[in-house]
């Protein structure tokens, strides 16, 4: 049989095994392609992924927020939130392959009933003094820069108690409880009075105002006389983390030499256990000085970035996002970035978002980093 006729017969074979294959929902495990090195891997890494994205605050965000505003009233609805959905996982609701950012909008005097989920979830006021969230029976009001928790299963509801619209930040990571079958939301809350299971639309005060500066507020100082195991035990019982305090180590830190590859940056932490506020995703704030360009740094986490100060841009993989502030920019795991601060006289700050803490308890986490001569340095 001539050579040419013999191929052709293989390739034939070849198309109707990989034909029945897949018909039987199942996929081949070995190069189809012979002229790409290691087929058989780049078919199991072929599939959708997150893509470095942007979205704008001031053009696109803030006024569908308003307009949403006009249109949708809480008696419809319990929720009026914008979710920025990552165009390579579309039309799945994440922004990252496992965390999800909103941006909600209260009206003056809008207090929403309580719900409870499975994701873990934080808020970070953007504009308005009196954002309002009750969470486990502590009623906190917060304001721009100001951080608060909404731990996995925990009761809470949000609103404004102020007369001028609210907005704010959620950080969700739904994607990854989606993918790890573990979604579930909760609806009708219960209290019992006098002896009977009563539905609410408001959880009743269990704890004294301000009551997560009180016991948490000092650090290094831990009371031992009050239970730190709120809501499920497994989350920092401090709810509330104020821009203050924050803005104080800003200050302190401003003229410190600081990380070639991330500048300044503060994490939120449990103040019970010097870890993460959740075990699947942290939180940090980071400042560029006026100026301030870092080296490249590619990690296996993914990060979503939210300018609370300043303008500039980010390098992801060689393409360019210019922010400003309440922007949003993704930038998923495995990626080049490099961020600079565009003015020369201001700083700039950076709400960051992270599912390293999956990574690190998973034992996957790999950080590297370029010198100023492009040499490439495994960091972590």
């Amino acid at each position: 049989m001539p050579r040419n006729k013999e191929r052709s017969g293989i390739q034939s074979a070849l198309d109707a095994l990989h034909r029945e294959v897949y018909e039987k929902h199942m996929a081949p495990y070995w190069a189809i392609d012979s002229s790409v090195d290691h087929d058989e891997d780049n078919q199991v890494m072929d599939k959708r992924k997150a893509v470095p994205f942007s979205w704008c605050y001031k053009e696109d965000i803030e006024p569908l927020l308003y307009r949403s505003a006009e249109l949708i009233k809480m008696e419809n609805s319990e929720r009026r939130s914008l979710v920025l959905v990552n165009p390579g996982l579309a039309p799945s609701r994440a922004t990252v392959t496992t965390l999800y950012m909103a941006y909600r909008l209260n009206d003056p005097i809008e207090i929403m009933p309580p719900h409870r989920h499975s994701p873990n979830a934080i808020r970070l006021g953007l504009i308005g003094a009196q954002n309002f969230t009750g969470v486990e029976g502590e009623n906190i009001v917060f304001g721009p820069g100001d951080l608060v928790l909404t731990p996995h299963d925990t009761w809470h509801n949000h609103g404004n108690e102020g007369d001028q619209p609210a907005i704010n930040l959620s950080v969700l990571d739904l994607p990854l409880a989606e993918a790890l079958n573990s979604l579930h939301f909760e609806h009708d809350y219960t209290e019992e009075e006098e002896g009977s299971i009563v539905v609410k639309k408001m959880q009743t005060q269990k704890f004294p105002a301000h009551y997560s500066e009180q016991v948490y507020g000092q650090g290094g100082f831990l009371p031992r006389f009050v239970s730190h195991a709120r809501g499920v035990g497994k989350a920092s019982p401090m709810y509330i983390y104020r821009w203050e305090a924050m803005s104080e180590l800003l200050e302190r830190y401003k003229d410190w030499d600081g990380d070639p590859y991330e500048g300044i940056l503060i994490e939120y932490v449990d103040p019970t256990r010097g870890t993460p506020i959740y075990k699947t995703m942290t939180f940090f704030v980071q400042m560029l000085r006026p100026g301030e360009k870092t080296l490249p740094m590619k990690q296996n986490s993914s990060v979503l970035l939210s300018p609370l100060e300043g303008s500039g841009y980010s390098i992801v993989e060689g393409k360019r996002f210019d922010w400003s502030p309440f922007d949003t920019v993704a930038v998923p795991g495995g990626l080049w970035c490099e961020h600079v601060n565009g003015s020369e006289t201001d700083r700039a700050i950076l709400f960051v978002a992270s599912d390293e803490p999956t990574l690190k308890a998973l034992g996957f986490y790999r950080k590297f980093g370029k010198t100023e001569a492009g040499d490439v340095l495994h960091l972590v």
